[in-house]
């Protein structure tokens, strides 16, 4: 089933809401070109087969940018995916990105490349907090959770400032927790069985 683009409950809702808030307070005193940081740490401990397909996102103003890793990753043989935002209530679908690639304008402030529809093998989830347990929270379109709904086993992978760690992110019954998450000061959240 895929997962609605609002929450549950309408206290589940307020939770969310006042975490969202907090966050984007938090996250405005942070610098993007800390994801050269955390780009660093990915390439460091994370391996990938050649040729992965890696799917990632253009950073909105105010997200942490990895487009550092976009571009070491392209250079190092891999396939870069960024996403195409459908309407509400569909999954997201990813198109390959190269540094030549032209940029489309998309909805909410985002862009995607012009390329070909392909299918990751890898996701990047951005968020806006996320806790010890694996829990994210995003921007509340629900757009990741029914990607990673419909994408299976597919290795997802969360990324976000260090600030953006939260003793508890109130989830609900469609929220997908992951198994790792990367900050600046490196890998913040191991959930993987060894």
């Amino acid at each position: 089933m895929a997962a609605p683009h609002t929450s549950s409950t309408p206290d589940l809702a307020r939770q969310k809401a006042a975490l969202r808030a907090q966050a984007l307070q938090l996250r405005a005193k942070q610098h993007p070109a800390l994801g050269d940081l955390l780009s660093q740490h990915v390439l460091a401990s994370l391996p990938m087969v050649l040729g992965t397909a890696v799917a990632g996102v253009w950073p909105l103003p105010g997200e942490i940018d990895l487009r550092p890793l976009w571009h070491a990753l392209h250079q190092r043989g891999h396939t870069v995916l960024l996403p195409e935002t459908p309407p509400r209530g569909h999954p997201l679908v990813f198109r390959v990105w190269h540094p030549r690639s032209t940029m489309v304008k998309e909805r909410f402030g985002t862009e995607r490349p012009d390329g070909p529809m392909a299918i990751p093998d890898l996701i990047f989830v951005p968020l806006l907090a996320f806790d010890g347990q694996g829990n994210r929270l995003g921007y509340g379109g629900g757009y990741y959770d029914r990607t990673l709904a419909s994408y299976g086993d597919t290795q997802a992978i969360g990324f976000g400032y260090a600030a953006l760690r939260v003793d508890k992110v109130p989830v609900g019954p469609h929220d997908r927790k992951l198994k790792t998450i990367f900050t600046e000061h490196g890998l913040a959240v191991d959930r993987r069985t060894p």
